[in-house]
C-alpha cells in the first residue's frame, strides 16, 4: 500500500467513516473513566486488609509503572495511526493478519461481557434504595440508556462519559483533601499519625505473596486506560490531543489510586474486618463510605452508592463504546462481517452498536438463568482479556518502531516517540506475562486445582484458538519488518487475508 503523509480518517473513500468528534478533554475522561470504578470505590479496603498499605502502595506502583509504559508505547502508534480498529489493526500490520484478527475479537468480546457484568452491578446498586423492584428491570433501563447514549453520535457520547467519568473524579479529589486533613488532624478528631502502618505486621503483610495476590487485582484496576487507543479514531487533531492525553492521563490516574490507597492505609488498619466485607450490594462498609462518615459527611454511604452507581455507567457507557469500535474497525477488514463496518450519516456504526447491544443483553440474561452458571464462565472466559490485549499492544509496538527504522523512516517524523525503547516495550510485556502466569498461582500449590485453573486461564486457549484457527484457515503469513505497511491511512490491505468475505 502507497505511504501517505495523511493521517488515518481524514479522507474518506467511502460514506462508512467514523466523526473526529471526540476533543482532548473527552479523551482524557475515557480513559480515566476505564480505570477508575469499583476497583477504587470497593475493592482498595481488601488490598490493604491482604497485602498492608505497604504491600497494596508497592503493588499498584509497580502496575502503574508497566501501565505507563504500555501508554507510551499506545501513544507513538496511535498518534501515527489513530484508527477505531486500533489494537487490531496494528497486529494486523506490525505482527500477522491471524494475531490481528485474534487481538480484536478478544478485546469485542471482554468489553460485551464488562458491559453485561456492569447490568449486573448496577442492579445490584439500585437494590440499596430500591430492594423491591426486580433487577432486570433496571438493567433493562440501564442497557436502553446506554444504548442510546452511543446511538446518537460521538460527540454524544464523549459528553455523556466526560460527566459520569467527573462525578468520579471530583470524589476522588474530595476524598482526598478531606483525607489529608484527617491524617494531619485538622478535621475528624485525633491524627493517627503513623500507627496504622505498623500495627502488628503492617506495612507489609504476608510478604511477597501478598503483594503478588494485590499485582493481580491492580492490573484489573487499571485495566481501561488502552480505551483512549481506540477512541483514537475519532479524535479530533489526533496529533496533538493523544499525547496531551496520554501524558496527562496516567499522571492522574496514578495520583488517585496511590493517594486513595495512602489515605485509606493511614486513617484504617489493616485488621479492620469491614474492608473484607465491602462490595457494591454493602457500599456502607466501603473504605470510602467509612472516611467520609468518619469526616462528618452526612448520608455519606448513599452518597457513595449514588457514585458508584455512575461508576458502574460509565464503566458500562465506555466498554458499550470501544466494542463496538473494535467490531467496526474488523467489519471494515474483513475479519467480521462487513454490515459491522457501515456507519449512519452521523458517523455511528449502528449495526456493531447493535451487536454489540445484544450480546450484552443476552449475557445478562444468562446470569439470570438458574444459578447463573453460564454467566460466570462467560466472564471467565473474559478474565484474561485485558492483559492479553495489553502484551499485544507491547509486542506491536515492538515490532512496529523495528519497521519503521528498517525501512528507512526518522524518528523525527514520530508525531509522538516513545520513551525508553526497546527496554519499555519488553519490559511490559514481561510484567504482563507474570500478572498472566500469577492469575491463580493458588491452583498449582498442593493438591492441583484443575476446575481453578480451567476457570482462570480459559481466556488463553481461546486467544490462541482464535490466531491457530484464523491461520489454519487462511494460510496467511507472518509480517516482515522490511514489508510492513506503515502508511497512515485505515483503508483495508488487498492482502488482510480476511476470513469473512
Amino acid at each position: 500500500m502507497a505511504q501517505t503523509d495523511t493521517p488515518a480518517g481524514t479522507a474518506a473513500a467511502d460514506d462508512n467513516q467514523l466523526r473526529r468528534g471526540l476533543r482532548a478533554r473527552h479523551l482524557n475522561m475515557i480513559a480515566i473513566g476505564g480505570a477508575i470504578g469499583t476497583g477504587l470505590f470497593v475493592a482498595s479496603g481488601e488490598t490493604i486488609s491482604t497485602a498492608g498499605p505497604g504491600g497494596a502502595l508497592l503493588a499498584y506502583a509497580a502496575i502503574g509503572f508497566m501501565v505507563y509504559l504500555l501508554m507510551q508505547s499506545l501513544g507513538e502508534m496511535s498518534t501515527w495511526l489513530p484508527v477505531a480498529g486500533s489494537f487490531e489493526t496494528y497486529g494486523t500490520r506490525f505482527v500477522s493478519p491471524s494475531f490481528g484478527f485474534a487481538t480484536g475479537w478478544n478485546y469485542w468480546y471482554n468489553w460485551a461481557i464488562t458491559v453485561a457484568a456492569e447490568l449486573v452491578a448496577a442492579s445490584l446498586v439500585m437494590k440499596y434504595w430500591l430492594p423491591d423492584v426486580p433487577a432486570w428491570i433496571w438493567s433493562a433501563i440501564f442497557l436502553t440508556i446506554l444504548f442510546l447514549l452511543n446511538a446518537a453520535s460521538v460527540g454524544t457520547f464523549g459528553e455523556s462519559e466526560f460527566w459520569f467519568a467527573s462525578i468520579k473524579v471530583v470524589t476522588v479529589i474530595v476524598f482526598l483533601i478531606a483525607g489529608l486533613a484527617m491524617i494531619l488532624g485538622i478535621m475528624g478528631g485525633q491524627s493517627p499519625g503513623f500507627s496504622n502502618w505498623t500495627v502488628d505486621e503492617a506495612p507489609f503483610v504476608g510478604g511477597w505473596q501478598g503483594v503478588l495476590a494485590i499485582f493481580m487485582i491492580a492490573g484489573f484496576s487499571f485495566q481501561g486506560t488502552e480505551m483512549i487507543g481506540v477512541a483514537a479514531g475519532e479524535a479530533s487533531d489526533p496529533e496533538k490531543s493523544i499525547p496531551r492525553a496520554i501524558k496527562a492521563v496516567f499522571y492522574r490516574i496514578m495520583l488517585f489510586y496511590i493517594g486513595a490507597i495512602a489515605v485509606v492505609g493511614f486513617l484504617i488498619t489493616y485488621t479492620d474486618k469491614r474492608l473484607l466485607g465491602a462490595d457494591i450490594d454493602n457500599i456502607s462498609v466501603s473504605p470510602f463510605t467509612l472516611i467520609f462518615e468518619r469526616a462528618g459527611v452526612a448520608g455519606a454511604a448513599s452518597l457513595m452508592n449514588a457514585v458508584i452507581l455512575t461508576s458502574i455507567l460509565s464503566a458500562g457507557n465506555s466498554g458499550m463504546y470501544v466494542s463496538t469500535r473494535m467490531l467496526y474497525g474488523m467489519g471494515r477488514s474483513g475479519k467480521a462481517p462487513r454490515i459491522f463496518g457501515r456507519t449512519t450519516r452521523r458517523g455511528v456504526p449502528l449495526y456493531a452498536l447493535l451487536a454489540t447491544t445484544l450480546i450484552g443483553g443476552f449475557c445478562f440474561i444468562a446470569s439470570l438463568i438458574g444459578d447463573g452458571g453460564a454467566y460466570l464462565w462467560l466472564v471467565n472466559a473474559s478474565g484474561l482479556a485485558g492483559f492479553i490485549t495489553w502484551m499485544g499492544v507491547a509486542w506491536c509496538h515492538y515490532r512496529f518502531r523495528k519497521a519503521f527504522v528498517a525501512q528507512g523512516h526518522s524518528l523525527d517524523e514520530l508525531p509522538f516517540r516513545a520513551r525508553w525503547f526497546p527496554l519499555g516495550p519488553l519490559v511490559a510485556l514481561a510484567m504482563c506475562a507474570i500478572v498472566v502466569a500469577g492469575q491463580n498461582y493458588q491452583a498449582f500449590v498442593g493438591d492441583v486445582d484443575v476446575q481453578g485453573l480451567f476457570a482462570s486461564y480459559l481466556g488463553l486457549p481461546l486467544f490462541v484458538a482464535l490466531w491457530a484457527g484464523h491461520k489454519l484457515v487462511t494460510k496467511a503469513p507472518s509480517v516482515s519488518l522490511a514489508s510492513a505497511d506503515l502508511s497512515r491511512t485505515d483503508e483495508p490491505d488487498d492482502q488482510a487475508y480476511d476470513l469473512i468475505p
